[in-house]
């Protein structure tokens, strides 16, 4: 994907880096809408959902899904999803997320979209973001119809 932003040049994405728990999934289940986005996305972009599965489905609800599937380690979660998306640079990525551990993901991408959703936002995250969305169907749906970043970005 490639957009130009008035004000502030082009936007060029090569990976999609997703969070699990809070972000595709609540309670550990994809949300309702998220399969059929990322099915049109995989056109668009590499896939990447990065997670610490604090559930421990992540495994099962992505599978079938075009997704590269990365389970994080319980310690320092922050520097390893930095770590992750700084190993994806300069390709351009766009990060999803809500949790405090989503943060330097955030400060690294070139995209940084955080979702609300019905577990909120850590703060760090929030003020790292570039766009926030109340759901992540909002923040899939802006990479599929990427005229809507303009209007938000442009400075």
């Amino acid at each position: 994907m490639q957009i130009h932003i008035p004000g502030d040049g082009e936007i060029r994405i090569k990976h999609l880096v997703l969070d699990f728990n809070g972000t595709i999934a609540l309670d550990g289940k994809l949300q309702q809408g998220v399969r059929e986005r990322l099915l049109y996305l995989e056109k668009l972009f590499t896939i990447h959902v990065l997670t610490a599965d604090s559930n421990g489905s992540a495994t099962k609800e992505c599978d079938g899904l075009p997704v590269k599937l990365q389970i994080i380690g319980p310690e320092d979660q922050r520097e390893e999803k930095r770590s992750f998306v700084s190993n994806l640079l300069p390709d351009g990525v766009a990060a999803m997320g809500n949790g405090a551990n989503d943060e330097l993901m955030f400060r690294q991408a070139d995209l940084a979209i955080a979702i609300v959703g019905k577990e909120g936002c850590a703060t760090a995250t929030l003020m790292a973001s570039h766009i926030v969305v109340n759901d992540i169907t909002d923040g899939l749906d802006l990479l599929l119809k990427h005229h809507r970043l303009i209007p938000t970005l442009r400075k």
